[in-house]
């Protein structure tokens, strides 16, 4: 399996559970945005630091697996990972914060302090 067919797999399953999250959870344009931005800083942390640390040849890729395709030094199969990051994080941060139990927002009772 190439390196760019796993992250088409991960940044698809990423995908899905993001609209999942736009389906059930509805975040507002603000949220998106904001994903986004993430998500762009992501890209360019990694190619600047995927290429110091190729250039400082601390890894290695196997090149029959890679497309050839480099933005910098970092082959363009490494930007899938931050891309699913910035989209699986925050929907199953927002699909799972949806689920608390009503106990858990609910006033003190009686004697209680809070």
């Amino acid at each position: 399996m190439s390196y760019a067919t796993l992250g088409w797999v991960v940044v698809g399953a990423a995908a899905v559970v993001a609209l999942v999250c736009a389906v059930r959870v509805r975040p507002p344009a603000r949220w998106w945005a904001r994903v986004g931005l993430v998500a762009a800083v992501l890209v360019v942390l990694t190619a600047v630091f995927d290429s110091v640390m190729i250039a400082a040849d601390l890894f290695r890729y196997d090149e029959a697996s890679l497309s050839g395709l480099r933005i910098i030094d970092a082959p363009v199969e490494d930007f899938a990972w931050p891309v699913a990051a910035a989209l699986l994080l925050p929907a199953t941060w927002e699909l799972l914060g949806r689920r608390r139990p009503p106990s858990a927002v609910s006033a003190p009772a009686e004697g209680e302090e809070p």
